[in-house]
């Protein structure tokens, strides 16, 4: 994929949360670089009108260079107007976040932003317009034609990078899916994404998958059948990987970059517990810079203009996307 040097792409989220408005924040704040709003142009102007009363907007696909003063939209036609119900879950605002999610990624194929970040989804929501969905890796991996389970989340927040080997699924089935495969794709992911963060040798601690990883076969084999022989392939093509060792142990150690969590609870509470919803997500391994919040749609706050864009913010930050 061709870059451009100094654009990315907002994604709006659902338009029925609070995406819209945190999106309009963020654009209009001096701390973000002209970021490209993809979305519904009725939605996002709906927000500037309310937000930045007077403030003009242009559509553009992005070619354009960004000019002060000015909210750029890269129209997605995806919402009726009927539909833009903030506050409300809806098939129909479902539909429209998948939507503008190809849109921004259709961006970066063509070489017209850098990096892409999207504001809250409503799991909720996408799947009521018949499109399985539980989350936005999974997403990226189908919009690019991915196998699945090869597009991994990346969370950040309060000083820590937490990779996922799995994430949004039964616990049960999570820990049958490890394979020493998969936590060495997932490894690899985290490296290369943290190259195109600037970390040129990352770094990366993998996480027992049982408690003290195993302690030597007393809690189980599993680490000794899968993070072992993973941990030994990456060594041996050139990575700076530890592990396994046990997550309580390994997560208090600053010398690492990056960690390899083997499911969801794993990673999310350490970095929730630091970072709340301030965290962001990243999509990795899908060859593009993709990330979200960490935080939900809010619908029960969206249209009340008391939305808070600090995630988005800082997300943009993490992305280079800040002045």
């Amino acid at each position: 994929m061709n870059a451009a040097p100094d654009r990315i792409a907002l994604a709006i989220g659902d338009p029925n949360g609070v995406g819209p408005e945190i999106a309009v924040r963020a654009a209009i704040s001096p701390a973000a670089a002209s970021p490209l709003l993809v979305g519904d142009a009725h939605v996002i102007r709906h927000y500037v009108a309310a937000l930045a009363p007077g403030m003009d907007t242009r559509e553009t696909d992005g070619s354009a260079p960004a000019r002060a003063g000015v909210i750029d939209i890269a129209p997605v036609e995806a919402l009726a107007p009927a539909d833009f119900a903030p506050g409300r879950v809806d098939a129909a605002a479902g539909r429209a976040t998948v939507a503008y999610v190809e849109a921004a990624i259709g961006l970066a194929k063509a070489g017209k932003v850098r990096a892409i970040v999207a504001c809250p989804h409503n799991e909720t929501a996408v799947n009521a317009a018949g499109i399985p969905f539980s989350g936005y890796p999974e997403l990226v991996a189908q919009i690019l034609g991915l196998p699945p389970g090869r597009v991994f989340m990346m969370f950040v927040g309060g000083g820590l990078r937490i990779v996922h080997a799995t994430l949004h699924e039964q616990l049960s089935g999570a820990l049958a899916r490890l394979t020493p495969e998969l936590v060495e794709a997932a490894a690899l992911a985290a490296a290369e994404a943290l190259g195109r963060l600037g970390i040129a040798r990352p770094r990366i601690g993998l996480f027992g998958i049982n408690p003290h990883a195993g302690e030597g076969g007393l809690f189980g084999d599993d680490d000794t059948r899968i993070n072992v022989p993973a941990a030994a392939r990456l060594r041996a093509a050139g990575l700076d990987v530890e592990g396994p060792v046990g997550a309580d142990l390994l997560i208090g150690q600053e010398r690492f970059d990056a960690f390899v969590a083997m499911y969801h609870d794993q990673g999310h509470i350490p970095v929730k517990l630091l970072a709340g919803r301030k965290a962001s997500a990243l999509s990795i391994g899908a060859g593009l810079l993709f990330s979200t919040v960490g935080h939900g749609s809010a619908h029960d706050i969206a249209g009340q203009m008391r939305a808070d864009p600090e995630a988005v913010l800082r997300t943009l930050t993490l992305l280079g996307g800040a002045r």
